[in-house]
């Protein structure tokens, strides 16, 4: 899955004032491969207005869309993928519900984690955070490259790098084993989000 080497997790009181679809078009326009929508905030009925309007543009860039928890909205839009938390229904559950329409992923932060969304059918991982960011103080200290090196080793699975990524660290996160990176504030946040993307991808093509 190569369009999960980068992804754009949506935030949108991150933009700066500015349209978070205007943003992730920006993005999409640059080259971006993935985009994770997670506003939580939101009911159903407003994230899956949201996720179609997102969803027009990845289909013209054919980017991935994954809709974060929500299986109905992402089966409802169309979407790529879901993103599991740990507040969501169990793979398992995802599954019976989507069956074959929907790629799973699983957040996890914690090697056990890891090993039991490897164990449940999981597509890919999301670990983290791997550093110091505020927008993941919640799910507790930053992981740190070794942990995200061993979870990396012990599964199969692709394992995508989220938590304070910069381009500068791209090669650090890749080189502990991780196959992508996902990113909120750096590309949301900045001058010119299309100019912040291009340079992840450009990281990540070093790398």
């Amino acid at each position: 899955m190569d369009e999960l080497r980068l992804t754009l997790v949506t935030d949108r009181t991150q933009t700066r004032g500015r349209e978070l679809v205007s943003v992730v078009g920006d993005s999409l326009a640059a080259g971006l491969p993935a985009v994770h929508v997670r506003e939580k905030d939101l009911g159903a009925a407003e994230l899956a207005f949201l996720c179609r309007r997102i969803r027009g543009l990845t289909r013209d860039t054919r980017a991935l869309l994954i809709v974060n928890d929500r299986v109905d909205v992402a089966l409802a839009v169309g979407a790529d993928g879901v993103q599991r938390t740990s507040t969501s229904l169990t793979v398992e559950d995802i599954r019976a519900i989507a069956d074959k329409r929907l790629r799973v992923g699983a957040s996890v932060h914690s090697l056990p984690d890891a090993l039991q969304a490897e164990l449940e059918g999981a597509d890919w991982l999301v670990f983290g955070p791997v550093y110091d960011t505020p927008s993941k103080r919640m799910y507790g200290p930053p992981q740190g490259l070794d942990k995200l090196a061993r979870v990396a080793a012990a599964v199969r699975l692709p394992v995508v790098a989220i938590g304070g990524i910069t381009p500068a660290r791209v090669r650090d996160v890749r080189a502990a084993g991780a196959r992508g990176v996902a990113v909120v504030s750096s590309i949301l946040a900045a001058d010119s989000p299309a100019d912040a993307t291009r340079r992840f991808l450009e990281a990540l093509a070093a790398s």
